[in-house]
């Protein structure tokens, strides 16, 4: 009898620590679900999310192009403005994989009737731009023409009008960058930290460079610079200051162990850096972000090492007023290069791979082996912060 109330005892211990552990990386779900809404039509990574009245606008694309069958091995050549060359299907027939040879692509996304629309590529085709909304227009600032560097970046800057469906080229970057990541506060367009090449204008280093863009002027002004140089980084607004998160001090795309878990908000109003916030805890590069009811929502990302190659479920939240951060329910399916939103209280979480950078993703019979096409939703009950 003492053996077996031994026994239950032991079983009672293990279970109660198993089921400690699993509440950790499981948190309970308090009342949020996910959801499916309308798949993405055009799977892709390295995309990013702007919503703008009330719908969500999801740019960009890596363009990993697979070897067709019979295909050679000739890299498809760099896509003319407005054009689809180097998108599978387009450029020379039989070409071979081709990593980096972005798509250009906008969808628009309407929750009402759960529809997507393609909308007019970028005019010059990048990926890892820079993007931010002001005045019912998305700015899209930057981004690499071809490979993840300092060199292959590019300066255009383009106002894009959903409206119309219509680009206008705006005063190009003082500096070539790629990776960085794009703000608006009281009517100003930062863009800050990615890859810029060194003064030669060869090669790739991370940057802390921080360039505020004036749309009533069409002029850039150089900011203070931010303390930590990085790039792939997450990034939202709350009370008009900005924070950027996480991100790697790496350059370019296979160094992503260095990825760092440091908070740090900048105020455009003084234009200071402050002291570094409580971290992120679990740090990561390459994912979405979105902000509401001032928490920012930080969703997937990726990590690269010699034994793996592996992409983030994890959905973390930080609130901005008590600098704290919050652990919430995984996403449906790991992911990297991700675009986020919020469209009222519900968070759109879209498309990404499925792995680390680089390689095919193992999904089995997925009819897109390179990403996936799913658009997950999650509503952050009222009452919430």
């Amino acid at each position: 009898m003492k053996r077996i109330i031994t026994l239950a005892a032991i079983s009672a211990s293990v279970a109660l620590i198993l089921s400690v552990t699993l509440l950790a990386q499981n948190p309970p779900a308090r009342g949020m679900r996910w959801s499916k809404a309308a798949p993405f039509p055009e799977p892709e990574e390295e995309l990013y999310g702007t919503v703008i009245n009330g719908k969500f606008y999801v740019v960009g694309g890596f363009g990993f192009n697979p070897l067709p069958p019979g295909g050679t091995l000739t890299l498809n050549p760099q896509p003319a403005a407005g054009g689809n060359a180097g998108r599978a299907g387009g450029g020379a027939p039989n070409a071979g994989p081709c990593g980096g040879c972005p798509p250009g692509l906008i969808y628009e996304y309407d929750p009402g009737p759960d529809k997507w629309t393609k909308k007019k590529d970028i005019p010059v085709h990048v990926h890892h731009q820079a993007q931010a909304a002001y005045n019912g227009k998305l700015y899209i600032l930057g981004g690499c023409l071809r490979a993840i560097s300092g060199e292959g970046g590019t300066t255009n800057v383009w106002e894009f009008d959903p409206v119309a469906d219509s680009y206008r080229a705006l005063a190009p970057l003082p500096v070539k960058r790629c990776s960085a990541i794009a703000e608006t506060v009281n009517g100003k367009i930062y863009v800050i930290g990615g890859l810029e090449p060194f003064e030669n204008g060869m090669g790739t280093r991370v940057t802390g460079r921080n360039e505020m863009y004036d749309p009533a002027t069409n002029t850039w002004t150089e900011r203070s610079p931010m303390p930590t140089s990085r790039d792939h980084a997450f990034s939202g607004v709350v009370n008009n200051k900005i924070y950027v998160i996480g991100g790697r001090i790496g350059a370019g795309n296979i160094p992503a162990t260095s990825n760092i878990d440091v908070v740090e908000e900048y105020d455009p109003a003084t234009n200071r850096w402050g002291p570094i916030k409580d971290r992120m805890p679990t740090p990561r590069s390459g994912g979405g972000a979105a902000t509401y009811n001032g928490r920012i929502y930080v969703g997937g990302g990726e990590l690269q090492n010699r034994q793996l190659s592996a992409a983030f479920r994890a959905l973390e939240a930080y609130d901005v007023a008590s600098n704290t951060w919050e652990i919430l329910p995984s996403m449906p399916s790991s992911r990297h290069g991700n675009a986020m939103g919020f469209i009222g209280n519900r968070l759109h979480v879209v498309s990404g791979k499925q792995e680390g950078g680089g390689a095919n993703d193992m999904t089995g019979d997925s009819p897109h082996p390179y990403a996936t096409q799913d658009h997950d939703v999650l509503e952050i009950p009222s009452g919430t912060q």
